[in-house]
């Protein structure tokens, strides 16, 4: 008994612990397999279904999407194929549209498997229909109106379903609307073969669902037989390696439970957010964080990269609930420490705004070639983005436009001038504008000008030497709030031009070693665009001292001509206009304006090469025409001598130094104050204006002529016959054309201009008030105004004689000339009167042909002239001794004051001129 006993109590009889427990473990292991493979078939079950499902869906509303989207493009492109179609307009505009348009709509809307295809009026009748007995009937409601803006979709709710329309207007070549073409299509009957598809897309999914069962049946079975038998030391092994894993990255990660409290907290986590030694199981609201982080973990709500403080530690923090992904409620987040990284974008993002701020200083410093305003634009693109304050200096050499002194800048050399300034604040502390700078030996402006590099002061309290320039100024900007400031030099092809100061004040930080290399970056562009703008501004004084030089510098005294003028330079570079008022022998005068096209200095060059020319032709008193001919010739002239100049000039080739005059234009008119006869030629000038005493105005109809240059057809002469108190107003074009006014609108202004002008305004006034209104504030061309009054010479001042071709005449001509200068009170002037007329009259009767005329003029001096038919001119020479004849010239050139001879079309007249006052010992001098 004891032993059957004992061996029950050995044994493991059925029942016994041994075998409760045997059997206890293997049913919950296989219940434990089964469960999880369960729940792995069944999720991937799942899931299959839902993707399926959601396939399923999306591909139908795809469907229907692209079944709206089909038939707003086939309706709209049919409406405007059709819209557009040869013969439509003329169909809509003729008798019967319906009989020709009807067929047409009928074949299209079933060749197209559309709905309807209608035509309509312009009032909604409809032309044409599917069904005909709604032709001529208006169309429900004005969605085609909508086409008047364009062609364009519509939907429109219908007992069939929503149909899709499309209209576009029919429009006649003047913009009116002759129709409107309506192209309908129901989205169901557009989709059915999309529905015709769905039962191969629902037999697919029932596929994939089928094909997902199977698999999840294998991954079952595989489970099973991957979990079947699974120990406890390799689980625990398992659990300890996903542990040691979990708290050796270099990532903090922390769980939280649907309640709010922690569940695990790894070693990075503990670290960044320094948790207590005991933290699973707390409220992550009793933790001690950042009230902002602590309510993004105990939420769970999802986070990507949110930036939390903790202490002195920028976390970035992603969160995620965990009940979504199959597990508990709650949330995991994971937490990097991105201080560094901040640092870095930050110092990323601010060289990133340096190179900003280098690119529009490029763009906004130097937009002019004004010397001072490049300077201020550097001051102004620098605040506040660099800078809450900046002053600029020039050495005064670089203002004019010459070249800086060497120590400029220095103790005791020359001085610079600030002459720009910028802040964020107008009442700023510093030396204003204008005011001179004279750096002593420490200070920031003279380290900077002598070492030729930006130097740094991060505290100004502490700059004595800068102080110690001027105490009270230094002390002032102090209280100001400015504490520190980078002083970089102006230098631009080995020349210091001045230098830049840059201040920073308040709360803003010090400047540090980094801002001074920047600074001498931003300084050195600057400074090559204030170095175009000082050699711009030398150039543009050279060529204006030299077009001024050219110019005339004020008018000569005449009497047949009350005359005024203005001039004005181009904003950018002197140009080539020019103006003259030149007397003529016989109190006459001419008037010339020209114009060379360019600016520069080869302009104003050419503009006294010119000016210089027409001065010699007008001495060999030729007429307009002939006149203007030379001058064209010697345009020509200079212009091949230019060309072949500068076919071997390499050098100067590209840089446009040997430019072609031609271009150049030039009007030369003659007034006679007797006769009040004027002649007057032009060369591609704009045409004279005439305002009369009566206040009309009017442009002289000259041919125009080609420029200068050109060649190739002859100049033509207009005559007037002008009123005593018409003003002659010659100009050049840009006084009536510029960038904001055409020719046209120039014209009617300056005849508007001086239609309006007073009966009493005198010429100077008539110039200002045109020039008032029409000459811009910042003219882009060259601008030459020339107003000239007429006179006429008094009936008294002029005695004419005919003289017979008889050389017995001579005598009786003489002493009637004599008399008409007793009554002039001219009675000194007799005796060489009377030898210049007999020589002059003597050699007209001899070597002339008739008619033979002697006249004589007094005004501010003594004109006395004889013409005659003949072309043959007299020369002026040196008799010798033995001959007989020859002295009378001689003798007329030693009398008179001048002679010549001008040529007529009848001929020609010799001239001479006297002063009114005859000069003493006149003979004597003549003897000697």
């Amino acid at each position: 008994m004891h032993g059957v006993d004992g061996h029950a109590l050995g044994g493991k009889e059925p029942g016994g612990p041994g075998e409760h427990r045997s059997a206890r473990g293997g049913l919950r292991s296989r219940l434990w397999v089964r469960s999880v493979a369960g729940q792995v078939f069944l999720w991937l079950l799942v899931a299959v279904v839902v993707l399926v499902a959601v396939a399923s869906a999306a591909l139908i509303v795809q469907a229907g999407s692209y079944s709206t989207k089909d038939a707003k493009h086939r309706t709209l492109d049919t409406a405007i194929a059709l819209a557009h179609s040869p013969g439509m307009l003329s169909a809509l505009d003729g008798p019967d549209p319906t009989a020709a348009l009807q067929p047409l709509a009928e074949e299209i809307r079933k060749s197209g498997d559309f709905d309807y295809v209608e035509i309509l009026s312009p009032a909604g009748f409809r032309y044409t229909s599917p069904d005909p007995s709604l032709i001529g009937r208006h169309v429900p409601g004005h969605y085609y109106e909508e086409a008047l803006k364009g062609p364009g979709n519509v939907t429109i709710p219908t007992v069939f379903g929503t149909t899709v329309d499309g209209t576009a207007p029919v429009v006649r070549p003047d913009g009116s609307v002759a129709g409107f073409v309506a192209v309908g299509v129901t989205v169901g009957h557009v989709g059915r073969t999309v529905a015709r598809q769905l039962p191969v897309l629902f037999g697919g999914a029932a596929a994939a669902v089928a094909v997902g069962t199977g698999g999840a049946v294998l991954v079952r079975r595989r489970l099973r037989r991957q979990t079947h038998g699974l120990g406890p030391a390799e689980m625990t092994r398992m659990y300890e390696h996903h542990d040691a894993v979990l708290h050796a990255v270099r990532e903090g990660v922390l769980i939280v439970g649907g309640d709010g409290r922690v569940l695990l907290a790894n070693d990075e986590a503990r670290r960044l957010l320094e948790l207590p030694p005991e933290v699973e199981g707390r409220p992550v609201t009793e933790l001690g964080l950042d009230p902002g982080l602590a309510e993004l973990l105990a939420s769970g709500r999802a986070a990507t990269d949110e930036v939390h403080p903790a202490e002195d530690r920028l976390l970035a923090v992603n969160n995620r609930p965990t009940a979504p992904y199959g597990g508990p409620p709650g949330s995991v987040a994971t937490i990097r420490d991105t201080t560094e990284l901040r640092a870095l974008a930050g110092q990323a993002e601010a060289a990133r705004a340096r190179l900003k701020l280098l690119y529009d200083a490029g763009a906004r410093v130097g937009t002019t070639l004004d010397v001072v305003r490049t300077a201020q634009e550097l001051a102004d693109v620098t605040v506040p983005r660099f800078a809450d304050f900046a002053t600029v200096e020039l050495a005064e050499a670089v203002l004019r436009g010459d070249e800086p002194l060497p120590g400029t800048g220095s103790a005791g050399g020359p001085r610079i001038r600030r002459v720009a300034a910028g802040g964020v604040r107008e009442d700023r502390p510093f030396y204003p504008a204008g005011s001179q700078i004279s750096p002593l030996p420490g200070t920031p402006e003279a380290t900077a000008l002598g070492s030729g590099h930006a130097t740094l002061m991060a505290d100004l309290h502490q700059a004595q030497a800068w102080r110690a320039r001027d105490p009270q100024t230094a002390d002032r900007i102090l209280a100001y709030g400015i504490h520190s400031l980078v002083s970089a030099p102006l230098r631009a092809r080995g020349l210091t031009l001045g230098t830049v100061t840059f201040w920073r004040a308040d709360q803003s930080e010090p400047f540090g070693q980094e801002d001074v290399a920047f600074a001498e970056e931003l300084v050195a562009r600057a400074a090559m665009c204030i170095d175009n703008a000082r050699r711009y501004t030398r150039e543009h004084r050279m060529a204006e001292t030299l077009q001024r030089s050219l110019l005339p510098r004020g008018l000569p005294e005449q009497s047949a001509l009350e005359a005024a003028y203005r001039y004005r330079p181009a904003q950018r570079g002197v140009g080539g206009d020019w103006f003259d008022v030149i007397p003529l022998p016989g109190f006459r005068v001419a008037l010339v304006v020209g114009d060379v096209v360019g600016h520069g200095l080869h302009a104003a060059a050419t503009m006294g090469r010119l000016r210089t020319a027409v001065l010699n032709f007008s001495a060999l008193d030729l007429p307009p025409d002939e006149l203007i001919a030379r001058l064209d010739d010697l345009v020509a002239r200079l212009d091949h001598g230019e060309t072949a100049a500068g076919e071997g000039d390499t050098e100067n080739e590209n840089e446009g130094e040997r430019a072609a005059v031609t271009g150049a234009t030039c009007l030369y008119a003659i007034y006679d104050p007797v006769s009040g006869h004027c002649t007057m030629a032009r060369a591609g000038h704009p045409p004279p204006a005439l305002a009369r005493p009566d206040g009309s105005v009017e442009y002289v109809d000259l041919p125009a002529g080609p420029p200068l240059g050109v060649g190739g057809l002859p100049f033509e002469t207009t005559e007037l016959q002008l009123a005593p108190g018409t003003e002659l107003v010659l100009y050049t074009d840009g006084l009536v054309t510029n960038r904001d006014r055409d020719l046209e609108t120039g014209l009617a202004t300056l005849r508007a201009c001086l239609a309006d002008a007073l009966a009493d305004r005198s010429p100077e006034d008539t110039c200002q008030a045109v020039f008032d209104a029409l000459v811009p504030p910042h003219p882009s061309d060259d601008i030459a105004l020339l107003i000239a009054r007429t006179h006429l010479l008094e009936p008294d001042q002029v005695a004419t004689w005919d003289v017979p071709y008889d050389f017995a005449a001579v005598s009786r001509i003489r002493n009637e000339c004599a008399d008409q200068l007793t009554a002039w009170g001219l009675e000194d002037l007799t005796f060489t009167t009377e030898l210049i007329l007999s020589e002059l009259i003597t050699n007209a009767i001899r070597y002339g042909t008739e008619p033979i005329r002697v006249r004589m003029l007094r005004d501010t001096s003594l004109v006395c002239e004889v013409s005659d038919g003949s072309s043959t001119a007299p020369h002026l020479r040196y008799a010798a001794i033995t001959d007989e004849g020859g002295r009378g010239l001689f003798l007329v050139a030693q009398m008179a004051e001048r002679w010549g001879t001008r040529y007529t079309a009848r001929g020609k007249v010799i001239w001479s001129e006297q002063p009114l006052t005859a000069p003493e010992y006149q003979f004597e001098a003549m003897l000697l």
